[in-house]
């Protein structure tokens, strides 16, 4: 696996292997698990060369602290990325993605404001941008995304086809523990009784997609599911939301159900989790 930190040699390296032969991006912050390997093996399976990068992003943090507690563990995501065979992995410095602080900003219209974007102002504008300036520097043919970052996959997609980036975008089902807690680097600041705790978004979201196809109205799902999340002695439920796919808003009814996701975020031991099931999958 070859390995850079600069933007130049990465480039360099890049001209001379792409000629007739595809480029799979596969973009981290690190901390590893088995839902980003999955990444990598989708991209294997797709593309000719596979380029990791690690880069905790700093513009897309809109609390310090969250920055601040995100676990590194570089040395051993290498070597993860090493037994999957990962061709390429970039690990550039903060200052050498953002030499001077940005004053570029991009505005995503009404899904930037959704969910996520409400809870976490400026979160898809720090993402936009990471992401925009790794496709320059990669000019990948292919990128890939996990499925519960299920907002921010589609936030990608409105970059990528509104700037004409060419790029096919893959999203990759959600990885879950045994439990079905999404697995997330969030998850290492848990222990084993909060961990099994959080299994109950996963158990929440399982029931509320089952009650919807059964003709449930969402009104009395949303209700049954905040029932059961004031019940939990450790869940804080941040929101539950059906939505529509295109823009994130809130849906009354479900009239398009294969443009229909059920998104949640709760919070447990001051960490933030967020998980999703498409109604149709």
């Amino acid at each position: 696996m070859h390995i850079f930190h600069t933007i130049d040699a990465i480039r360099a390296y890049l001209t001379n292997e792409r000629t007739d032969r595809s480029i799979g991006l596969v973009p981290t912050m690190g901390a590893l698990h088995q839902g980003h390997l999955k990444l990598i093996q989708e991209a294997k399976q797709t593309a000719d060369i596979v380029v990791a990068t690690i880069f905790v992003n700093p513009a897309q943090f809109n609390k310090a602290e969250d920055l601040e507690k995100y676990p590194v563990q570089t040395e051993k995501d290498l070597e993860m990325l090493k037994a999957e065979n990962c061709d390429v992995a970039f690990l550039p410095k903060s200052k050498e993605l953002y030499p001077i602080q940005p004053e570029l900003t991009i505005n995503f219209g009404a899904i930037e404001n959704a969910l996520e974007g409400e809870f976490r102002p400026g979160h898809f504008a720090g993402v936009g941008l990471i992401i925009s300036k790794l496709y320059n520097i990669i000019q990948p043919t292919h990128a890939f995304f996990g499925q519960k970052d299920i907002q921010q996959f589609y936030v990608i997609k409105k970059l990528t086809e509104e700037l004409n980036f060419p790029v096919r975008l893959h999203m990759v089902e959600t990885m879950r523990e045994e439990s079905g807690l999404a697995m997330s680097s969030r998850n290492m600041r848990l222990n084993h009784e909060q961990k099994e705790e959080a299994a109950l978004i996963f158990k929440c979201l399982t029931r509320a997609k089952n009650h919807l196809n059964e003709g449930m109205n969402i009104s009395q799902v949303k209700a049954e599911l905040i029932s059961a999340f004031e019940q939990s002695p450790q869940l804080d439920l941040e929101y539950f939301e059906i939505v529509n796919t295109t823009d994130f808003s809130p849906l009354e009814k479900v009239t398009e159900p294969s443009q229909t996701a059920l998104c949640l975020a709760a919070i447990i031991n001051n960490v933030r989790l967020i998980d999703n099931l498409p109604l149709i999958s």
